[in-house]
């Protein structure tokens, strides 16, 4: 069974790199129709001025990853919505993976695995025990590719309105929710532009330490200093 497919793209100051990105979801559809919404956060729609495909849906959203998902997500057309990093890309046949793992109600929603794109053992690594966490907890992040079925996205209500963390807040709440969370053939290939910048290991233990302060209850509000505290790079949607 095949599924229309609307990928939704979040993205705050990604001018050098949208339409490249926009050719890569195409490419990778293998000739298939695939809807492309770009939710930019700027003020100034900085992304969306240097937008030059043709046939891409333009949204101008709030400011905040959550608030930009859910803008273009309101005008999406497809039954499955796709959520892409602007710094990930999908893996070769990525569509007809997703094919796969939703046919016949076997999932609701999901992800892929994680893939890093650096040749540094330490991040092959993190990408590996990523998997293996997403897996054992049903709980993958915005990186992998997150994905659902346009139903289970109305049901849980969308994306919190979260400073972060809206990745994980959706997932454990489709877990508790009862959905079947699968797992598409293929990894994402993520950006190692934070860890490169941050440090490898400084940034994958904060990440860690704030996602347990999370579990305990801490609000993400409270969080989010943490996530932005780590190191220069530009704050990025």
């Amino acid at each position: 069974m095949s599924f229309s497919y609307s990928v939704i793209v979040p993205v705050l100051g990604e001018e050098e790199r949208i339409n490249a990105l926009v050719d890569h979801i195409r490419t990778v559809g293998y000739g298939r129709r695939v809807e492309i919404l770009v939710a930019d956060g700027h003020p100034q729609r900085t992304t969306l001025a240097a937008l030059e495909r043709p046939g891409v849906l333009a949204v101008p959203a709030p400011r905040g990853r959550a608030r930009q998902m859910n803008a273009a997500a309101r005008h999406a057309g497809g039954e499955v919505l796709v959520f892409l990093h602007a710094d990930c890309a999908l893996p070769a046949g990525a569509f007809q993976a997703m094919d796969d793992a939703l046919a016949g109600g076997r999932s609701q929603a999901g992800a892929f695995d994680l893939g890093i794109r650096s040749d540094k053992w330490s991040l092959r690594l993190i990408a590996r025990v990523a998997s293996l966490r997403s897996r054992l907890t049903l709980a993958p992040y915005g990186d992998q590719a997150q994905f659902f079925t346009r139903a289970a996205f109305d049901a849980l209500g969308g994306f919190a309105d979260m400073p972060i963390l809206e990745d994980v807040d959706i997932m454990v709440r489709a877990r508790r929710a009862g959905l079947r969370i699968g797992f598409a053939k293929g990894r994402t290939l993520a950006s190692p532009r934070r860890w490169e910048a941050e440090g490898v290991w400084r940034r994958t233990f904060l990440n860690w330490y704030i996602i347990l302060l999370y579990l305990l209850g801490v609000p993400p509000e409270r969080l989010a200093p943490l996530h932005r505290a780590a190191g220069p790079l530009k704050e990025h949607s």
